[in-house]
This record gives structure tokens, C-alpha cells and sequence, in this order.
């Protein structure tokens, strides 16, 4: 298989196909919502919690208690199939014919995407994926990656924000930005007394947050 390419979706609004009624389909469907997705849920069998979801009238579920067809694909963006391996395959070569991407659970052979381990905080999000070959250890890495992730990262954004104002602002060219990104946030924890220069945006507040993140403190050409 050629390198996947990382992609973030914006399914707020939009119709996805949920193939399957079982534990794995439910906990896809809650990743489905907290996206914003419409969701169209087929499968012969649904789990009872599936039914208490649906009944909701702020929920955007739409079920239909039968096996998958192929109408089921009409206008969807993208199908989430947590069936057997067999139904799966169907579900897959259907979609094939019309160009829509399919998220496979835990079965890659009819995958033509694949769901990552996500950490999101503070308006940031890092998703972490194995091709779908080894799904615990994205959710290892997933871990992982949030205990290294700073605790005051929302102030890491407000100032990358108030940074970016600045350099549209300005004109600076998209090169320049990483390094003054750098010694901007450096900044926050006091660097701006090592000699590094004073950010471009607002100065922040003095607040006392202990040493410098020792992987913010490269060198600027390590950005080049």
C-alpha cells in the first residue's frame, strides 16, 4: 500500500452510511455525531443503545433495520462499515463503483480509509494512524502524545493567533513564521531574558510557567 494521505473531514451536516447495529458500530456512531454528521444506520440487528440515540430529536440518526443495499449509498460522503467481513466486502465494492470512501472497522483488506487515534485539546487535534495494521498501537501512541502535549496549550494557541494577525498583518513570508513562532512561545516561559527577541504580537502575561519546553528551544534553522 502507497503512503496514506492524512486528511481531517468536515462532516457537519453531511450524510454518512453507519453498515452494522453492534458495539463497534455504536462507538462509531459517537464519533460520527460529535463530528456533526447525519447518520443513516442500517443493519438487521441494533443494539438497544443505538435505539435510546435515535430517539433523540437533536441526534441526526436515521435507521433502517434491515440488511445493507446498495441504494444505501445514495448521496452519502462517506460509509462507515462495522458488519462481518462479508458484508463489509460488499459494502466495499459497491462504494468502489461510486467513488465514496469506506471506513472498514478493523478490516483493512475493504478499507479505503481509515480512522485514526485522536487527541484533541485546546483546538488542536493529532491524529495517529497505522494503516489500519495495528490499531492498539495508535491508541498507545495516541496516549502517549497527550501526556507530552503542554498542559497551558490553549495559551500556545492564543498567542499563535495574535502571532498570525500580526504576520498577515506585515506581510512576513510563510518561511519566517515557524522560527518567530518558536521564540514567541519560548517567550511565554521567561526565554525572552536569554537574549531571544521580544514576539511580534502582544506581549503576553507574566505568569510564572516553570522552565522552557526543552523541544521549543532547537535551533531556528532545524525549521528550514
Amino acid at each position: 500500500m502507497a503512503d496514506l494521505l492524512p486528511l481531517f473531514l468536515n462532516l457537519t451536516g453531511r450524510s454518512v452510511l453507519l453498515v452494522g447495529g453492534g458495539p463497534v458500530a455504536a462507538a462509531k456512531l459517537n464519533q460520527l455525531l460529535a463530528a456533526g454528521a447525519r447518520v443513516r444506520l442500517v443493519s438487521p440487528a441494533i443494539r438497544e443503545e443505538i435505539v435510546d440515540l435515535a430517539q433523540d430529536p437533536i441526534r441526526q440518526i436515521t435507521i433502517a433495520q434491515r440488511p445493507f443495499e446498495p441504494a444505501d449509498l445514495d448521496g452519502v460522503w462517506l460509509v462507515v462499515a462495522a458488519a462481518t467481513p462479508e458484508v463489509n466486502r460488499q459494502v466495499a465494492e459497491v462504494a468502489e463503483t461510486q467513488r465514496v470512501f469506506v471506513n472498514a472497522v478493523d478490516d483493512p483488506a475493504n478499507a479505503s480509509a481509515f480512522l485514526s487515534g485522536v487527541v484533541r485539546r485546546d483546538g488542536v487535534t493529532l491524529a495517529i494512524s497505522t494503516s489500519g495494521q495495528a490499531p492498539a498501537l495508535a491508541a498507545l501512541l495516541r496516549e502517549g502524545l497527550d501526556l507530552l502535549l503542554p498542559g497551558d496549550l490553549a495559551s500556545w494557541i492564543e498567542q499563535a493567533r495574535a502571532e498570525r494577525v500580526v504576520w498577515r498583518r506585515d506581510g512576513v513570508p510563510m518561511e519566517e513564521r515557524k522560527p518567530k513562532l518558536l521564540r514567541a512561545l519560548n517567550a511565554l516561559y521567561g526565554a525572552a531574558a536569554d537574549g531571544l527577541v521580544e514576539p511580534c504580537g502582544p506581549p503576553a502575561p507574566a505568569i510564572d510557567r516553570g522552565p522552557r519546553v526543552p523541544w521549543l528551544s532547537g535551533p531556528e534553522d532545524s525549521w528550514l
